[in-house]
C-alpha cells in the first residue's frame, strides 16, 4: 500500500497482509460464508504470478484500494445477498480500521460447500 503522510512527522504504511487479515476476520463472522478460497489459476499462472493465487488481493488505483476476494459460500445461502453484504462490510471495515479509501470490493464465488 502507498504510504500516508502523518502530521506528526514520518509516514505510515499498511501492508497488504494487514488488509487481508481484516478481510479474513470480517468473513469469519458472516453467515453464509464458508471460507476463503484460493483463486483458480492455470499451472503457468501459478509459476509466473504466485501472488495472484491468494484469496485476498489488494491493489492501489488512483489513491484508493481495490480489493479482490475469492470465497466459498455455504450451500443453500442466497449468494447474491451474501456477496453484496461482503462488499459492504469489507469496504466499511477496511476504511474504518486503516483510513485507506476503498473504491471497489470484487467478490469471486469460487465454490459452494456444505456447512460443517
Amino acid at each position: 500500500m502507498q504510504p500516508k503522510a502523518n502530521p506528526a512527522g514520518g509516514r505510515i504504511q499498511i501492508s497488504d497482509g494487514v488488509i487481508a487479515s481484516v478481510v479474513s476476520k470480517i468473513l469469519s463472522e458472516m453467515d453464509g460464508v464458508h471460507s476463503l478460497a484460493v483463486r483458480p489459476a492455470s499451472p503457468l499462472e501459478k509459476v509466473l504470478c504466485p501472488s495472484e493465487c491468494r484469496p485476498v488481493i489488494t491493489t492501489l488505483c488512483d489513491g484508493a484500494a481495490v480489493i479482490d476476494i475469492s470465497v466459498n459460500l455455504c450451500y443453500g445461502c442466497r449468494m447474491k445477498e451474501v456477496a453484496s453484504l461482503i462488499q459492504q462490510r469489507v469496504k466499511d471495515a477496511v476504511q474504518d480500521m486503516t483510513g485507506i479509501a476503498v473504491s471497489r470490493v470484487n467478490v469471486l464465488v469460487a465454490g459452494v460447500k456444505a456447512k460443517e
